[in-house]
């Protein structure tokens, strides 16, 4: 083998090794606490995958999971009763792995033209993993914070700088994501419009809040 073929042959596995890893860091998404998530989605709900199917349409398909809904949080504007949910088959374009006939999960996402998309950069988790806390934020907590900022604080120093803000710190913790503020507090805007974060077995105004438990 000539050395010309040899620095040819090695300019392409270098070149396809640039690529490979293009490819399976193409997923990039930020932090989000589940306050946020649960805000920003057309669709939360709680439900069990009971079977998926490849649908040949892209480069690497779309994953259509069906799904038994067992509860809505979030999306009666938008449809009473979800049945499939998609996403990307690859996880390297952010599509996300649910496993059929073993777990209920909490399922957020977004609706294009009738149908439910979800993906990596969503809020999806085993519906066993969530603490009371984030159970509770589903039901009316998170909702009143979604007029309130929380404001991820990644170096020190940080600060608020308006009266909607709290200031999330998790990823300063040396336990890093998912911390304690995302396990266990909601950013609620309390009177006068100041948002602060709250904790608590009773929600601030029992007045306005359905207390039932998830």
């Amino acid at each position: 083998m000539s050395v010309f073929v040899h620095m040819l042959l090695s300019l392409l596995v270098v070149l396809c090794s640039f690529r490979l890893n293009d490819v399976a860091e193409a997923c990039s998404c930020a932090l989000s606490h589940p306050q946020d998530a649960y805000c920003n989605s057309d669709i939360v709900i709680r439900a069990k995958v009971v079977g998926k199917k490849l649908l040949k349409d892209g480069p690497f398909g779309t994953m259509r999971y069906t799904v038994k809904q067992m509860k809505m949080y979030k999306g009666f504007n938008k449809m009473q009763h979800v049945q499939h949910i998609y996403t990307d088959a690859s996880e390297s374009l952010c599509g996300v792995k649910f496993e059929v006939n073993k777990y209920q999960y909490l399922i957020t996402g977004r609706v294009f033209d009738g149908k439910v998309y979800t993906g990596l950069c969503n809020f999806n988790e085993k519906w066993e993993k969530l603490t009371l806390s984030q159970r509770k934020g589903l039901n009316h907590r998170y909702q009143l914070g979604c007029n309130c900022r929380i404001k991820p604080c990644h170096y020190l120093p940080c600060f608020v700088t308006s009266k909607n803000e709290c200031l999330w710190t998790d990823m300063l913790s040396y336990i890093g994501y998912p911390g304690h503020q995302s396990r266990h507090y909601a950013c609620i805007q309390q009177k006068e419009g100041y948002c602060s974060w709250y904790r608590g077995w009773a929600p601030p105004d029992k007045t306005i809040i359905n207390t039932t438990d998830p």
